[in-house]
């Protein structure tokens, strides 16, 4: 085996999973935070490291150890690769970095003005090596940018990609905090939006109200998706309300479930209101609709029966023969 060969058998040993540290990173300060795995032990956070992503080598802050992961059995997954600390160069150019990126957003507003274009410019990305950058906006429609492009290019001399993007989006990359008091979770740590519904509100029981279920972006909360399938798999195999159960010799009528407590509220025969616990209606047997049907049509038989007789038109009354 040769010189070079063993070098390239111990690096390959010292990066194994185990050796590995991992760190919470971010590209711009403010912006969100990843995990990134790394094989420098101690990197404290401030420094200025070299992270591949899928376009190249960027630059990025460390801003803390990511947590230890808690599942048993489960590899721990990072969505970057640390290469290595930055040098002095490379450190100045990431603070000149942040410093152009501002200036290009001055520019493009100032620009966009004069082609009285209906956009609104929400971030400027530049790539550390300068080949492109990225002009995030909003629009309510289509925008044509074909000049707009043009001035950009000739003004900083490099690639230039206009992406339009919708609202949640422009909240994410803005960032703000929630009515929970805490920083919003799409500026914080969702990579991908998962759709939402109002049925997901429903299911949890929480007020139809679009003041108090929609975040800053004027959506639906994204939180809505935490806990929905816990709710959907714990009302499963609950009584649904409005539906009559049976437990042992008594009939009741489901009002409403709590799913998170395993408990429903029902109506006895006697119109009383109660509680019952899991332990009460798991053997519950549900009152088909044609038992209920036929209940009622025997309820109605017998007042057919004793109703009062028909006065005539005279006003006295007729009784049957």
């Amino acid at each position: 085996m040769t010189e070079n060969e063993i070098e390239k058998s111990d690096t390959a040993t010292e990066t194994t999973p185990e050796d590995l540290s991992y760190y919470r990173i971010q590209f711009r300060r403010g912006g969100q935070q990843f995990t990134a795995s790394a094989a420098i032990p101690a990197c404290l956070a401030g420094t200025v490291v070299m992270v591949r992503t899928d376009h190249g080598i960027e630059p990025a802050l460390i801003a803390g150890y990511s947590p230890m992961c808690g599942c048993r059995g489960e590899n721990r997954q990072a969505t970057y690769a640390i290469e290595r600390q930055a040098n002095l160069d490379e450190r100045e150019k990431y603070v000149g970095l942040a410093e152009s990126e501002d200036r290009a957003f001055a520019v493009c507003n100032g620009l966009i003005e004069n082609h009285q274009l209906s956009m609104n410019l929400v971030r400027v990305e530049r790539y550390f090596n300068g080949s492109k950058m990225i002009f995030y906006f909003t629009a309510d429609s289509r925008v044509d940018f074909r000049g707009l492009v043009k001035d950009l290019v000739q003004e900083f001399r490099t690639r230039v990609e206009m992406r339009q993007v919708g609202v949640r989006h422009e909240t994410k990359m803005i960032g703000g905090i929630g009515t929970c008091g805490r920083e919003l979770c799409c500026s914080s740590f969702i990579k991908n939006f998962d759709s939402v519904s109002i049925k997901m509100a429903k299911e949890q029981d929480l007020p139809l109200n679009p003041t108090k279920i929609s975040g800053v972006c004027n959506r639906l909360l994204c939180c809505l998706t935490y806990e929905y399938e816990t709710y959907r798999k714990q009302r499963k195999n609950m009584p649904k309300a409005g539906k009559r159960i049976k437990i042992g010799n008594d009939e009741y009528l489901v009002k409403r479930q709590n799913p998170l407590q395993e408990s429903i509220i029902a109506e006895n025969s006697a119109g009383e209101e109660i509680v019952l616990a899991k332990g009460d209606w798991k053997m519950f047997q549900q009152i088909k609709k044609e038992i209920i049907e036929k209940k009622k049509e025997k309820k109605s038989g017998e007042t057919d029966e004793i109703s009062p007789p028909k006065p005539d038109r005279g006003g006295s009354s007729v009784m049957p023969e």
